[in-house]
């Protein structure tokens, strides 16, 4: 008598399953947008990753090479900013400013904002650099206070406030301390002849007698971490889109009814 031949698909474990790729209607309306949603941000911080550059290829251009006179600073004070210049003159100390808050390696502190007296005539502000907390009053920092006449470098900037509207804090003008500096208000205060209001010089990294303040505080190297940004985007577009595949490839008697109804018995 012949054997029977067992089934290949009575329970081995070696039977291929048939799967198929079937996409459902929810699942592909939500995922499909998101996918170039996130796929669209990676493009973003790539384009943001080359604006960054280039401003700090710019700052950097800007703050090199043979330091400038102060008729040599282009009208233009978007074409002026972060240039390099020289000016000698004496500082006023005793109508100094203070622009706070301001860090230097976590520690909070200020910057001393002081009104200079040029040579050849006129005056402008000198943003002299960072003090700690306790080093604020003049009297704490006596060796630093210079007298006579003193020749600087430092980097030409603009004033006004730079972040976004809402955050913008409200200086107080009769402490002389201010979050952002407003030449135009501080030049009424100082009453000083010929005051350029349009920009001051932040001072350069020479230092000072005693130490303080530390100059130098301009920032030239930006972080740009855009491109770390882009990848994530990328990767979780990818993530998602791996997530839909298998999601829909399933066996083929497999279909996941529609809600609200059940397999019959």
């Amino acid at each position: 008598m012949t054997k029977p031949n067992p089934s290949p698909t009575n329970g081995s474990a070696s039977a291929k399953v048939r799967r198929r790729f079937k996409a459902t209607f929810w699942p592909t309306v939500i995922t499909i947008p998101s996918i170039l949603i996130l796929i669209g941000l990676g493009f973003w911080q790539l384009h943001r990753l080359d604006w960054k550059q280039e401003l700090i290829d710019e700052r950097q251009s800007r703050s090199q090479g043979p330091a400038l006179s102060l008729s040599q600073v282009p009208g233009d004070l978007d074409q002026a900013e972060f240039m390099l210049v020289e000016v000698t003159g004496t500082f006023l100390h005793d109508q100094e400013f203070y622009l706070g808050a301001r860090t230097r390696e976590g520690r909070v502190g200020y910057h001393i904002v002081t009104p200079f007296q040029l040579q050849d005539g006129g005056s402008l502000f000198i943003d002299r650099g960072w003090v700690p907390q306790n080093r604020k009053e003049p009297t704490a920092r006596i060796e630093g206070q210079t007298e006579g006449g003193v020749t600087l470098q430092g980097l030409v900037r603009t004033d006004g406030w730079k972040g976004v509207d809402f955050a913008k804090p409200d200086n107080l003008p009769d402490e002389r301390f201010y979050f952002w500096l407003d030449l135009p208000v501080m030049a009424a205060t100082a009453e000083m002849p010929q005051l350029i209001t349009d920009f001051y010089v932040e001072a350069g990294p020479a230092p000072n007698p005693g130490g303080l303040p530390k100059g130098g505080q301009s920032r030239i190297n930006l972080p740009n971490d855009h491109l770390e940004y882009a990848l994530t985007w990328f990767a979780l577009a990818i993530a998602l889109a791996v997530i839909y595949f298998f999601f829909h490839y399933r066996p083929e008697n497999s279909d996941t009814p529609s809600a609200g109804t059940s397999k019959e018995p």
